[in-house]
Order: structure tokens, then C-alpha cells, then sequence
């Protein structure tokens, strides 16, 4: 039966309408109640998400801008059988936290991140971001991305998954039904891979900002399925050898 789960709070949502961090965090809330939420721990970064502790009943521990994979790493050490997660926005992840996440996946830390990429920063009024498309117009980049002035778009989890200490890397959008099921399915086994202590793990998630991009909550799933998929494709990029499903 479809019912809340236990483990989001009562607090509504803050986020704008058609976006998708209020999805992912009920699947993070379901997801987290088939392991034991009372032995998780959550590292929240800043961005848009920034208030993810006041939604999701668990132990949080809040980090400095871009250094969630080092406060995770330091949890996960002291606690190694706890599960450990950050959830992260792609300002948080892949801009000035770029040197963590890679020597956090190098090491083969046993933590799970979860990266949220929008192509844009949210929380700071749509600027150009690392995951911004090419072509694409931000208030940074009113033109549109040029590739010979602000670079080519990062592929974080393409980059990560050919790192030795990453065990699992995946690609996923929640712009229908089909893949957030996906998305709930990668979930799960990367904190199986962690709970088997294989290697970093870390889910990529395509998610809408209808509010930065100038569109209107239906016409942005759209846009997540023409333009970020085209450009990010979905899919498991590295998978344990173990047999993990």
C-alpha cells in the first residue's frame, strides 16, 4: 500500500515546484528503512539541500562547503559499521569540492554519495555551474555555454568510475515513473555495496530545476529527457564483481 515512510518528517518541503530533490528524498527515506536508519548516518553539504537534515530522520552531521566525502571518511572510520552517505549538489560535488570526491573515491573510502546534478546552481540564483550544457543559458552565461571560454561540461561519474577504490557508479533521472524505480533500485545496492565493504559508491541523479531554467515543471521533464540524458546517459558505469543486486 502506498503510505508515507516512517522516516520522512512532518516539516514540508521548501524546495521550488517541479523540483526533484523532493523525490529523491522520499526514495532515500524508503530506501534507508530496508537497511537500519538507526545505524545511518547522513553528511549534508550546502546548496539547495542544505536543509535535507529537517526531512529525513536520521543522524546528520553538517559540513563546510564541498567537504562532505572528508567529514563522511572521518564518520566512517570512527564508525565503521554505520552507513555512511553525502548527498550533494553539483556545486557542492563537482566545483569546489572536486579534489575531495576524487581522492575520497581514490581511497576507496566505504561511504555512498549521492550527487545531485541540475546543470546549474539553485540555491544562488542560476549561475553556471560545472554540469552546465553546452548552449545552455545561466545568468553567468547569458549567451549560453561556450566551450571555448568556460570549458566542456564534467562527467563526474564517468571520471570516478575508472578510479581503482570505486566499486560502484550509476547514472539515474526521476523524470518518470520507470526511472525512479531505477533510481530507488541503483540506491539500494549502492549501500549494499558499502554494507560489503567493497569500495566508494556514489548514484548520479538527473534532477529538474524548472525555476533556474526558465520552465515550467512539466516542460523541465522534458528537458531532462532531451537535453541532460543526451549529454549525462544513464546507466551503471562500474559494477563490484561480487554479484551485489
Amino acid at each position: 500500500m502506498f503510505k508515507r515512510p516512517a522516516l520522512l518528517t512532518e516539516k514540508n518541503f521548501h524546495y521550488c515546484p517541479g523540483c526533484h530533490h523532493g523525490i529523491m528524498h522520499r526514495l532515500l527515506a524508503e530506501v534507508l528503512e530496508e537497511f537500519n536508519p538507526e545505524e545511518t548516518i547522513g553528511v549534508s553539504s550546502v546548496g539547495c539541500s542544505v536543509f535535507i537534515y529537517d526531512y529525513i530522520d536520521i543522524d546528520w552531521v553538517a559540513a563546510a562547503h564541498g567537504r562532505a566525502p572528508a567529514v563522511a571518511t572521518g564518520v566512517k572510520r570512527v564508525k565503521p559499521d554505520r552507513l555512511v552517505f553525502t548527498y550533494q549538489g553539483d556545486g557542492d560535488l563537482a566545483a569546489i569540492g572536486t579534489g575531495e570526491i576524487v581522492h575520497a573515491a581514490a581511497r576507496g573510502e566505504k561511504i555512498t554519495a549521492i550527487f545531485i546534478n541540475n546543470a546549474v546552481y539553485g540555491m544562488t540564483g542560476g549561475q553556471m555551474a560545472p554540469t552546465t550544457l553546452t548552449g545552455q543559458k545561466t545568468t553567468t552565461t547569458p549567451e549560453g555555454r561556450n566551450p571555448a571560454h568556460q570549458g566542456y561540461p564534467v562527467k563526474m561519474v564517468e571520471m570516478l568510475s575508472v578510479l581503482d577504490g570505486v566499486a560502484y557508479a550509476a547514472r539515474v533521472a526521476l523524470n518518470t515513473p520507470k526511472r525512479i524505480l531505477e533510481a530507488k533500485k541503483a540506491l539500494r545496492k549502492a549501500f549494499k555495496v558499502q554494507r560489503a565493504n567493497l569500495g566508494f559508491s556514489i548514484i548520479e541523479v538527473l534532477s529538474a530545476c524548472p525555476t533556474n531554467w526558465g520552465v515550467s515543471p512539466v516542460e523541465a521533464l522534458k528537458w531532462v529527457d532531451e537535453k541532460m540524458i543526451a549529454y549525462y546517459p544513464l546507466g551503471e558505469y562500474k559494477t563490484p564483481q561480487e554479484g551485489v543486486e
